[in-house]
């Protein structure tokens, strides 16, 4: 009983957290936001006796990753939101019906809970033990770790190439310009400058 009190205490801490992430037109305070929603869920798998996957949510998402996003918020120095046309009306309704099937799918997956037959779960073997994932890892879920993996670096790549806005031959005026404001012009054409 306490259990399911708690559960439903910190589910509607996260679905507020998350409404205010959409609500909020400041970038910042929708970052705090989605903070809010993932403390949230570190709450219910601690609840769910997984206290690994809890910790990993705070320390890699709610930590690391927010610092992040933060960072580039503020370093992308957003101006004031400008008056916006509302020129896609039609998508309000979309996002209703969406919302709708949503909701719908949330209470055919509590439905279908409620009518599982219970099954007893040995929890010194099998829940929230870092010994299991690991094992679970590197195991029977190798290749979508790797292809996790791989994805990443190609993110990775994708988001050096996107910050890239000089192209070539601005970058070599660039170059030069700043080898002629240190009086250096004369290394121009060494090999390490023409790389």
């Amino acid at each position: 009983m306490i259990t399911s009190v708690i559960f439903f205490l910190f589910a509607g801490l996260a679905i507020a957290c998350a409404i205010s992430l959409v609500y909020h037109k400041n970038p910042l305070y929708s970052a705090i936001s989605l903070v809010g929603v993932l403390i949230s869920l570190a709450c219910i798998y601690v609840t769910l006796a997984a206290p690994f996957i809890a910790a990993v949510q705070i320390l890699i998402y709610a930590g690391a990753i927010m610092v992040l996003v933060v960072f580039v918020i503020m370093l992308l120095n957003l101006d004031e939101d400008k008056p916006v046309v509302n020129r896609l009306p039609h998508l309000y309704a979309i996002g209703g019906i969406l919302g709708l099937v949503l909701l719908a799918q949330t209470f055919f997956i509590f439905y279908a809970v409620h009518r599982a037959p219970k099954q007893a779960v040995n929890t010194d073997e099998t829940v929230g033990k870092t010994l299991s994932i690991g094992a679970g890892m590197y195991t029977e879920y190798l290749l979508p770790v790797e292809i996790v993996g791989i994805l990443l670096l190609m993110s990775i790549v994708g988001a050096v190439i996107l910050a890239r806005r000089l192209e070539y031959p601005q970058l070599e005026i660039v170059v030069d310009n700043e080898l002629e404001r240190r009086n250096e012009s004369e290394i121009k054409d060494e090999f390490r400058i023409r790389l």
